[in-house]
């Protein structure tokens, strides 16, 4: 089973950045990143393959890259022009759909 840290988490003011990292015990072929604020349902925010091809919710696009360390087994993903819509769990996931998850690190964005 793939095991997986999230790190990079924090508080910022809105505009601010982050870069949020996960490390991960094995390679996948396809990770994503996923969040879930208070009282609501878990969403998907970016996805990368193998081949570096990514995806994202529209609520990011322009703002969120997300990339991957392949020999370091390690995703990124980089938050800029940060928003108070944005606070929430952030969760890196291995497998597309996801199989496995990390245990997530908070963002908060204050206005």
């Amino acid at each position: 089973q793939v095991q997986l840290v999230e790190s990079g988490g924090g508080s910022v003011q809105a505009g601010g950045s982050l870069r949020l990292s996960c490390a991960t015990s094995l390679y996948s072929l396809c990770m994503g990143w996923f969040r879930q604020a208070p009282g609501k349902e878990r969403e998907g925010v970016a996805a990368i393959d193998s081949d570096g091809f990514t995806s994202y919710a529209d609520s990011v696009k322009g703002r969120f890259t997300v990339s991957r360390d392949n020999a370091k087994n390690t995703l990124y993903l980089q938050m800029n022009n940060l928003k108070p819509e944005d606070t929430a769990m952030y969760y890196c996931a291995a497998g597309c759909p996801p199989r496995n998850w990390g245990q997530g690190t908070q963002v908060t964005v204050s206005s």
